[in-house]
């Protein structure tokens, strides 16, 4: 199942465009160590680079995107081509993208437009994302087109070669937001008790996209990505209903580093307040699509979870 450079969770060594992941021995710069972090999330300035890149084609397509090799930036341009709605610094989206590489031209990857490929989830925030590519979707909302030309200084830092390209060249983002992944139709219905939760699944297709529903806010300290929780949950494959795993069911709840699960289950943490109380439905491709084998490869996985507490001395 092919799987979007940048969706890949955290705890992999491939994982790119998500900040801090490089997953080897040498340290990768955090984006808030360069000079152009000191610029607000929502606020690339433009300038010539990004001006001499040109997209057309409709919203919600995989846009023809033309510019000259040899595009050069010292920090990230960005310009918004069709406004859509506004996102506050950090707030979940899920987005199409198109990425170049800027020096030589060359097409790296193109990805959520495709039938089956579903959008990638994205935080424009300097924690969750290098600074380059928050730069280009900061603040932006659904209905959004934007394009950012990222020096590789903002982009990959050193895990440029990962991806082929050189640690100097130059990278075109260009971005379609999709959505805000809020759960709002065709909720499952929570049911049981408190001890034994149960899960009905609406009869309706599986959903495509990642989506969450917060059913109670708690009152709590808000989860990051960086933290160790602890939560109940149960996960139920769509397709058939069966439930594959359960903390209730086990007796003890799962304490685990949010940065060390799916991606899928990681962006339904990100964000949430303990004693929340959450609904998430994911895509394979942000659960274990890419586990070659594993029972659950091809399942559109819903979660219910209970965030029971933070653990900040793990």
């Amino acid at each position: 199942m092919r799987r979007s450079l940048i969706a890949l969770p955290l705890v992999l060594a491939s994982a790119l465009v998500l900040a801090g992941c490089t997953g080897g021995d040498e340290p990768t710069p955090d984006a808030t160590e360069t000079d152009g972090a000191s610029i607000g999330v929502c606020e690339a300035p433009g300038g010539d680079a990004v001006s001499a890149v040109d997209v057309a084609g409709d919203f919600g397509a995989a846009p023809t995107v033309t510019f000259d090799a040899g595009l050069e930036v010292t920090t990230t341009e960005r310009a918004v081509l069709i406004e859509g709605d506004e996102a506050e610094p950090g707030q979940l989206v899920s987005a199409a993208y198109a990425l170049y590489n800027g020096t030589t031209g060359d097409e790296l990857e193109t990805y959520g437009w495709a039938e089956g490929d579903p959008a990638t989830p994205f935080r424009a925030d300097y924690a969750s994302l290098f600074e380059g590519f928050a730069k280009t979707l900061g603040c932006l909302g659904p209905g959004s087109r934007a394009v950012g030309v990222i020096p590789n200084a903002e982009g990959f830092g050193e895990q440029a070669e990962t991806v082929g390209i050189g640690v100097d060249d130059v990278l075109v983002f260009v971005v379609d937001v999709l959505s805000d992944n809020v759960w709002s139709t065709d909720l499952p219905v929570v049911g049981g008790t408190a001890e034994a939760p149960t899960v009905t699944l609406p009869a309706t297709a599986p959903k495509t996209d990642l989506e969450i529903a917060v059913l109670e806010a708690g009152d709590g300290d808000v989860v990051g990505v960086a933290d160790s929780v602890t939560v109940n949950y149960l996960g139920t494959a769509w397709e058939t209903g069966e439930v594959f795993d359960s903390s209730f069911a086990n007796g003890t709840p799962a304490t685990f580093e949010v940065n060390g699960v799916v991606t899928g289950f990681r962006e339904a943490l990100v964000g949430q307040t303990v004693g929340s109380k959450v609904l998430v439905t994911m895509p394979p491709a942000l659960g274990y699509g890419s586990t070659e084998g594993h029972a659950l490869q091809f399942s559109t996985l819903v979660f219910y979870i209970e965030i029971l507490a933070l653990n900040p001395d793990a």
